[in-house]
């Protein structure tokens, strides 16, 4: 049985685009997208490699509803809304890969 893993509302066993153990290693930063298992509101991860500094969050508008997620200038998500507010710096979440 697979452990759960949460912080908040939000269950990281769920989250997505993390690199599987088996996978072989790329270094810098990698974008996942994270669940909200209580209130429909998932959030957007940046994991970067442990002992490097945090990479600077950037949120670059595409059109009224699409924004691309930059972390040291590299896209790692896009986030496409049909309602709500542009997602700021302030909503991703920065995760120090462990290994």
């Amino acid at each position: 049985m697979t452990e759960r893993r949460t912080t908040g509302h939000l269950d990281w066993t769920c989250a997505a685009s993390l690199m599987p153990v088996s996978a072989p290693a790329q270094a810098g930063p990698q974008g996942a997208l994270v669940p909200d298992t209580l209130h429909d509101c998932d959030q957007i991860a940046v994991v970067y490699d442990k002992g490097d500094t945090p990479p600077e969050i950037t949120i670059r508008e595409v059109s009224g509803s699409v924004h691309t997620v930059l972390a040291n200038g590299i896209a790692v998500a896009v986030v496409a809304r049909a309602s709500g507010p542009a997602p700021t710096v302030d909503d991703v979440l920065l995760v120090e890969r462990s290994c």
